[in-house]
């Protein structure tokens, strides 16, 4: 009897303790609300990582970020191009092309030149090619082909800048090897290398001069052909005007066939004519010296 009693009296010493418990916080809660203190502020939330904190996503700084390519500006182009034209006289046109080529800033390649066939290169600035290639057009008696190529040479100029930089450094290397060796053996292995290494440098450097001279400089390939002159014009020779210059053109005609005959015949008259002059003068001459006949009176 005494245990029952003793376990109501122990519920309900922790039910009175509980209901004391939620009505100081209740309490609590309302001092607070009554002394205008709010909620505590919600703390702010970290932005993630390859987050900005604007929202906008940003490369995670623990990573490489790949190196940005090329854009249209930075393009490395290699630009060429091919004329073709007709002329009337070939060398006029050469002559003419050379002379823009040079005012340009550019010079002349291979050249061979003929009167009836012409073939020649030049190089001129590449940012001038398009007013060049408009000036080369107009030459000569007319334009029969133009031809403008461009190769994009970007990747190979990367590759290329590349490869030198990685050469240069094993080069450097192998040069602090050959300080530090110290046989004969030693020696001879590592300059083998170091002169093999050294040629590929200087043909890896060669392919970069080459590239940057293509981009900088651009090529022309003229062919000029002979054509003959066009026919003149006829003239209209109706009316009075017209016939008087044809009957002028005649009297010319004539007169040119006349001058041609007596220029033929001028050198015989020059050899007989004082032949036969002579030969005139004798004849008289002996007839005024022979005696008159004597007539018998009847």
């Amino acid at each position: 009897m005494r245990t029952r009693w003793r376990t109501l009296l122990a519920v309900a010493g922790v039910a009175f303790v509980l209901a004391g418990c939620s009505a100081n916080e209740s309490g609590t809660s309302s001092s607070a609300d009554s002394a205008g203190i709010g909620p505590a502020p919600a703390v702010p939330q970290q932005p993630q990582q390859g987050t900005a904190g604007n929202g906008k996503a940003e490369p995670d700084k623990g990573q490489p970020v790949p190196a940005p390519q090329a854009g249209a500006a930075d393009r490395k182009l290699s630009r060429s191009a091919r004329l073709e034209l007709t002329a009337t006289k070939v060398t006029d046109v050469v002559a003419e092309a050379r002379g823009i080529a040079q005012g340009a800033g550019g010079y002349t390649g291979q050249e061979s030149t003929g009167d009836r066939l012409a073939t020649l290169s030049l190089a001129v600035p590449a940012e001038k090619l398009d007013g060049v290639l408009d000036q080369l057009s107009h030459l000569g008696t007319g334009l029969v082909k133009r031809e403008l190529n461009t190769q994009d040479v970007t990747e190979q100029t990367i590759d290329v800048e590349a490869r030198l930089a990685t050469q240069r450094a094993s080069v450097e290397r192998i040069r602090a090897l050959l300080a530090k060796a110290t046989s004969v053996s030693e020696i001879a292995s590592v300059e083998s290398e170091l002169t093999s290494r050294e040629a590929t440098l200087e043909s890896l450097e060669q392919q970069r001069n080459s590239l940057a001279g293509s981009v900088a400089m651009s090529t022309v390939a003229m062919t000029i052909r002979n054509v003959a002159a066009p026919p003149p014009a006829e003239e209209d020779h109706s009316g009075f005007l017209g016939g008087l210059a044809g009957g002028w053109d005649a009297f010319l005609v004539f007169g040119g066939g006349l001058l041609t005959v007596l220029g033929a015949v001028a050198p015989f008259l020059l050899v007989l004519g004082p032949l036969a002059w002579a030969g005139w003068w004798l004849h008289r001459r002996r007839r005024a010296a022979r005696p008159e006949p004597v007539t018998p009176e009847v």
